[in-house]
């Protein structure tokens, strides 16, 4: 029976960066991936001589090449990368984009401060009241995570549609709970988006992916991919080990999930009920359109747009229809500012993203589910270019993920790409040498997710 120092369940970022984290201090490391790909809730496939990203909208919590402090600086020398490697070229603009009002927001800080005061010019005290008082990143108080962003947002802006502004594009982004997100995690997503800000690799999400598996697999580490944990082992209150798919047992010092709280302690046996109250209930569709022209031959440079249909914006499942398609999120890849070597992408391609209902999508039959998929990216499409350039006329290809396919490549209950309501920031779970990393320690998005790896394993493997 094979023995490790650390085995840590998905080769998603945060399972990835574990990995190399505990490799350089040579631990004997074991990652199991239950797929054939690894990446998780961001990975990446090839369909019809096409590449798609999953997942990977931007790379938040960018900042540029030089900065000593903040996540991106702190994961390039925990993991020894160069900035270099990641390639990562700023967002143009994105826009939160309202009925009657929009605010632009860059990598600058200042151009959303104009947007603000030119929008809302009586709340402009208030919003540099808002920033002064933001949580720091790095604070974790517990307390933060016991007060509602809603209520305490009103008390600095009040002026409601500039609340509701704020809120959309930040529990876009990073919420997991339905209709309020907890202040401690609204103040780590503000900073990321407005405070940092948008990058990505012009190769997409495969190029971080790639590179953090060459260097685990060159510091020794093992990726095992299609073997997924069908068990959690645990002796007296331990976890010692875990029953793989197909039968094999493998045993750890320390073992690291990042496939969700609710999931990973049901692989310990644990009953739901100790757990259901956390469930995500937050899932989505994406629309992915290919087209024979960029965005911005047709009008359109903003690099996203997160838009809402009416003044107040409603974050819940659906319980009437498969989706929602009044607020969603438009993005163009093509809409960063890449180095001049790299020359145009392969297509214009334009991603639109609605919120939806995991249970309805999945009580479909197969025919039901075909057809649901072409009149809900259809229906996605006519919500989003009331807000964009009409580009349908340019398309040439299309695909579209709907919850079960989340659910299916995650194995997230629900397909919940924003985890559990409820996050283990110091990732000790009730289990001794069980630890969760990823979503459910609090992180989110490409960065955090890797933060999150890190700080995991630095605490309960290296130390």
């Amino acid at each position: 029976m094979a023995h490790f120092d650390a085995i840590i369940i998905g080769a998603g970022m945060s399972g990835l960066a574990a990995g190399i984290r505990a490799a350089y201090y040579e631990k004997k490391v074991c990652i199991l991936e239950r797929h054939y790909t690894i990446g998780g809730l961001n990975s990446f496939y090839r369909l019809r001589k096409r590449d798609y990203d999953v997942g990977l909208h931007a790379v938040t919590n960018y900042t540029p090449k030089g900065t000593k402090h903040g996540p991106l600086a702190r994961l390039l020398r925990q993991l020894r990368f160069r900035w270099d490697e990641f390639d990562l070229a700023q967002q143009n603009y994105s826009a939160v984009q309202f009925p009657d009002k929009q605010l632009k927001f860059s990598n600058d800080l200042e151009l959303l401060r104009s947007e603000v005061s030119r929008e809302f010019p009586s709340q402009i005290d208030n919003f540099e009241r808002l920033l002064t008082e933001l949580v720091d990143y790095d604070d974790l108080a517990p307390e933060h995570f016991n007060t509602d962003t809603r209520e305490w947002l009103s008390e600095i802006i009040s002026d409601p549609q500039l609340v509701e502004m704020i809120l959309c594009p930040v529990m876009w982004y990073g919420n997991a709970r339905e209709h309020d997100m907890d202040l401690g995690q609204f103040c780590i997503m503000f900073r990321s988006l407005f405070l940092e800000g948008f990058a990505r690799p012009f190769e997409g999400v495969r190029l971080i992916l790639r590179k953090l598996v060459k260097k685990f697999r060159e510091l020794g580490g093992e990726l095992k991919l299609r073997h997924g944990v069908s068990q959690i082992e645990v002796e007296n209150g331990t976890a010692t080990g875990v029953v793989l798919d197909d039968g094999t047992q493998l045993t750890a010092d320390a073992i690291l999930s990042s496939a969700g709280a609710v999931e990973t302690m049901q692989l310990c046996g644990q009953e739901e009920s100790t757990v259901a109250k956390t469930v995500g209930q937050m899932s989505f569709i994406e629309s992915v359109a290919s087209l024979n022209c960029e965005p911005k031959d047709l009008g359109h440079d903003a690099t996203i747009i997160f838009f809402n249909d009416s003044d107040t914006f409603h974050w819940e499942r659906p319980h009437d229809g498969l989706c929602d398609i009044r607020t969603g999120v438009i993005c163009s890849p093509n809409n960063y500012q890449y180095a001049p070597s790299h020359g145009p992408l392969p297509d214009g391609v334009m991603r639109i993203t609605a919120i939806a209902d995991y249970d309805q999508w999945n009580a479909l039959s197969d025919s039901e589910y075909q057809s649901a998929k072409i009149e809900w990216q259809q229906r996605a499409i006519d919500s989003a270019v009331r807000f964009v350039p009409d580009y349908q006329p340019q398309i040439i290809d299309t695909d579209m993920f709907t919850p079960t396919t989340i659910r299916k490549f995650t194995w997230h209950d629900n397909g919940a790409v924003y985890g559990a309501t409820k996050k283990w920031f110091s990732g000790q779970s009730s289990v001794k040498n069980l630890y969760l990393c990823g979503t459910d320690q609090g992180y989110v998005g490409i960065i955090g997710s890797i933060v999150s790896g890190i700080m995991i394993a630095n605490q309960y493997v290296l130390q």
